[in-house]
């Protein structure tokens, strides 16, 4: 079991987390909540288009250029088995991702 390497990398998984619950997201609100620069965003999400896991699309509203970002069904199943893998990892220590309720 090798944990996916484009998933792997702390920024590129923080993407694909917050992707995974939306249908689709917007650059600057992508960018904000991870607190990361443009710069560091089109790189990690060129990474994950050139993989085929997020489709970038650019439009404008208004006369304003934006651009979203969204999960395709092959970054989701690459997701859920990185997070699959994350979990049988984690559960031979015997620690739990998810807390116990008092």
């Amino acid at each position: 079991m090798d944990l996916d390497p484009l998933i792997h990398a702390p920024t590129r998984l923080q993407i694909v987390s917050l992707l995974a619950a939306a249908e689709e997201a917007e650059f600057g609100f992508v960018r904000d909540t991870l607190g990361i620069s443009d710069s560091v965003l089109s790189k990690h999400g060129s990474a994950l288009e050139s993989a085929g896991y997020v489709r970038i699309r650019k439009g404008h509203v208004g006369k304003r250029p934006k651009t979203w970002f969204r999960l395709t069904e092959v970054g989701r199943a690459a997701f859920t088995l990185y997070v699959r893998d994350l979990q049988k990892i984690v559960s031979a220590s015997g620690l739990s991702l998810v807390p116990e309720e008092s």
